[in-house]
């Protein structure tokens, strides 16, 4: 994924927490009830010793120190702003370089070619997008794919969009810099041709090629999308698992409509258009799925 927009069961709760009291179960509920209605993250109750770790943190960045005092301010509709401070913590941004490679392989063999094709022939623009793009490992692996076989590309009318609903993560992204770590998955060859060498090899940046073909931009997958064109791929990989069944439902019509027709969707390994029949899709490979 780009974005596991996820709440991690392994994390322990802090032991310094803002107030004596516990998050109540009425104040968990109502929490869940919001983090569903902004982003569809559906939150088990086994998880409120979770949920109230991660909002104490947010908490003491405010200086609140009673939990329902905090429920109260993110219940108000008119707080936009900490409504989306509040889904940002509750969520797990986990990327990396070339996550399940053989989706690439496959976009590299199924899709690549003839859309540089028809860029060649100058028969329309290429539009591709990145949906829950997390910290930007995602977008840059599919400009590197694009630049493999075109390396004009940013000459041409070729365009990744790059979505998240977390601004800190998409910030991130936008700068394309990562960690010697980070980077570590990315073969050496790439990581000559792509990445500027910064602090003596301990970071490196994405090159201005890369930079050039990837548009980022703040998004909540369940609100408004405000492209008007199609893309001939989406990559949304390990997202929808988070969301509820409902939510994931009404994301495959939606999905559909944005793709161009034996335009390609990318899905996260545990993740399965279900009930395929009648969606409007059909496998492609393994999660990924071709309009039909």
């Amino acid at each position: 994924m780009s974005t596991a927009l996820h709440v991690n069961a392994h994390r322990t709760a802090d032991a310094t927490e803002p107030a004596a009291q516990a998050l109540s179960e009425a104040g968990f509920f109502r929490i869940a009830e919001i983090a569903l209605e902004e982003a569809g993250l559906a939150i088990p109750h086994g998880k409120i010793a979770l949920v109230q770790s991660r909002i104490s943190k947010r908490m003491r960045a405010l200086g609140i120190a009673d939990f329902d005092a905090y429920v109260g301010l993110v219940s108000n509709r008119a707080n936009r702003d900490e409504r989306r401070e509040l889904v940002s913590v509750l969520t797990t941004n986990v990327s990396s370089f070339f996550r399940e490679k053989h989706h690439f392989d496959l976009f590299a063999k199924l899709l690549l070619p003839s859309l540089a094709d028809r860029l060649s022939r100058r028969e329309g623009p290429v539009r591709i997008w990145s949906a829950g793009c997390s910290s930007g490992q995602e977008p840059f692996t599919i400009a590197m794919e694009c630049l493999r076989l075109m390396p004009d590309a940013p000459e041409r009318d070729l365009l990744i969009l790059a979505t998240d609903i977390d601004p800190a993560m998409l910030k991130r992204a936008a700068s394309g810099r990562y960690s010697a770590t980070e980077i570590a998955g990315v073969p050496e060859a790439d990581r000559k041709r792509f990445f500027l060498s910064e602090d003596g090899g301990s970071h490196f940046v994405a090159s201005d090629e890369m930079q050039r073909l990837i548009r980022f931009r703040e998004l909540n997958i369940h609100g408004e999308w405000p492209m008007r064109g199609r893309f001939d791929a989406i990559f949304c990989r390990n997202v929808v698992i988070y969301f509820d069944e409902a939510h994931q439902a009404r994301l495959w019509p939606r999905f559909h409509a944005a793709l161009s027709p034996g335009g390609l969707l990318f899905l996260g390994h545990s993740e399965r258009i279900h009930p395929l029949e009648g969606s409007g899709f059909q496998t492609a490979g393994v999660t990924v799925y071709r309009k039909i």
